[in-house]
């Protein structure tokens, strides 16, 4: 993208006015999607964002400035601009890149723009009509089919000189269903780190029809009752529920500043002693997986909280800076034209012992989310409020009835503290994490787990 020899000269320029550390990020980025609704391929579109970002650091002062010309006259514009903004000095670092390659744990054997607009548009179809062929109060589908090439140059005045190229593929159905003069949705939305291999082992038929199948479901479901009670909450994108309450409250981005309700309890107890909660960036060909972060920092496996106690945080290079611990390999950043900062990858609650079926049976009267939707949560108290996509009464022990309109509503803490049991199938799920440096991919995921006292909202 850029050679070595022009990244030495622009980070030069931008740490001449006594910078203590400098930092080159460029990316080429393609973003394709096919998109279907009203039985037919609505639209076809390739975006391409491509540009540059050069930060300087002084102390625990930042700047960033940004531009979209990355012929080398443009990134030393770049670079002149976030030096002056820094202030006045005189330059003190010398700056000599050395490669270096961190491997590729992600290989991928089917990239998306090898493969033609009408192969794409057949797997599409394949999820889109099996989800309009479910059943016949489905009165409505849509389907996305998207592929990102994202590839990344980072260069640092502490000479590192390192790419990356970044390839993931997503299919999403949403579906409509009516009943008795009432619609409710269902989605389904698998998407990976791999190319279109992914579809040797996600069907978009089974992607199709899941998406059929909540809202068919849902749609004839009466209204959840509000109150405190136990609620068992279902593998896959359960994790949302950690992802939210809990995960954004381990970042270095609330924690660095003491914004976090974690903040100051490494080594506490602060969930029941059956919660193991890891952030792993390098699971091969998980949606959220990297190889290297934004800064360049290899991608690492770390345990954020084991047997309820909390391991670490998850830190990025300039807050680890504030805090005086190194990063954690979760700097990200949605593009160049944001800064990066401490940001999740693919996050879950591990595996426990208890039996799935005895998690049920435990709970006389409750609710089961099996599937959990968006939400807000406060970062420095913890406190949410998260929409139950698709839920269950549970009676004397059993799955019954289809409810909706449920929420949980609650605070970070008290949920860790209140999971009493861990089932055995963890699974993850796929979505968009938005934050201050923006929209990044994300994995969450946990086994079917009990809380034992939360509160359901409901109509």
């Amino acid at each position: 993208m850029i050679s070595k020899e022009v990244c030495e000269r622009v980070l030069s320029k931008a740490a001449s006015t006594g910078a203590d550390y400098a930092e080159l990020f460029a990316e080429n980025t393609l973003n394709h999607s096919i998109n279907m609704i009203a039985d037919r391929v609505d639209s076809i579109n390739d975006t391409v964002i491509a540009g540059a970002a050069v930060r300087v650091y002084k102390g625990l002062r930042s700047v960033m400035a940004t531009t979209v010309d990355t012929t080398e006259q443009g990134l030393l514009r770049c670079a002149e601009k976030a030096a002056e903004a820094l202030g006045q000095g005189t330059a003190a670092l010398s700056i000599t890149l050395h490669e270096r390659l961190f491997g590729d744990i992600h290989p991928i054997r089917v990239v998306p723009s090898s493969v033609s607009n009408a192969e794409k548009v057949a797997l599409l179809k394949e999820g889109y009509f099996a989800a309009r062929e479910y059943d016949e109060c489905i009165r409505q589908v849509s389907g996305t089919l998207l592929g990102v090439d994202h590839r990344i140059l980072i260069a640092s005045s502490e000479g590192l000189y390192a790419q990356d190229r970044q390839i993931r593929t997503r299919m999403m159905i949403s579906a409509v269903a009516e009943k008795n003069g009432e619609t409710q949705t269902g989605g389904c939305r698998p998407g990976r780190r791999m190319g279109l291999e992914m579809f040797e082992t996600i069907d978009p038929k089974e992607v199709g029809r899941e998406a059929a199948r909540q809202a068919v479901v849902m749609a004839g479901a009466g209204y959840c009752p509000a109150g405190v009670m136990p609620v068992a909450i279902g593998n896959g994108f359960g994790g949302v529920i950690f992802h939210e309450a809990c995960g954004h409250s381990l970042e270095a981005t609330s924690v660095a500043y003491g914004r976090s309700q974690f903040a100051g309890k490494l080594g506490q107890q602060i969930a029941n002693p059956k919660v193991t909660a890891i952030d792993d960036g390098t699971v091969p060909g998980a949606w959220g997986s990297i190889n290297i972060d934004d800064e360049g920092t290899p991608a690492q496996k770390n345990v954020l909280i084991k047997d309820g106690i909390l391991q670490m945080y998850m830190v990025d290079q300039f807050n680890g800076r504030r805090m005086g611990v190194p990063s954690t390999g979760n700097a990200r950043r949605q593009s160049y034209a944001y800064t990066p900062t401490s940001r999740m990858t693919n996050t879950y609650i591990a595996n426990g012992t208890d039996n799935n079926d005895d998690i049920i049976a435990s709970i006389e009267y409750g609710l089961y989310a099996r599937e959990m939707g968006g939400g807000s949560v406060n970062p420095t108290t913890g406190e949410f409020n998260f929409a139950v996509n698709e839920g269950y009464i549970i009676r004397n022990g059993k799955v019954c009835e289809p409810v909706r309109g449920a929420s949980l509503v609650g605070k970070g803490s008290d949920v860790l503290m209140n999971i009493d049991m861990v089932g055995t199938n963890m699974e993850c799920g796929q979505g968009m994490c938005g934050s201050s440096s923006g929209s990044i991919p994300t994995n969450v995921g946990q086994p079917l787990i009990r809380v034992s006292s939360i509160t359901v909202g409901g109509r």
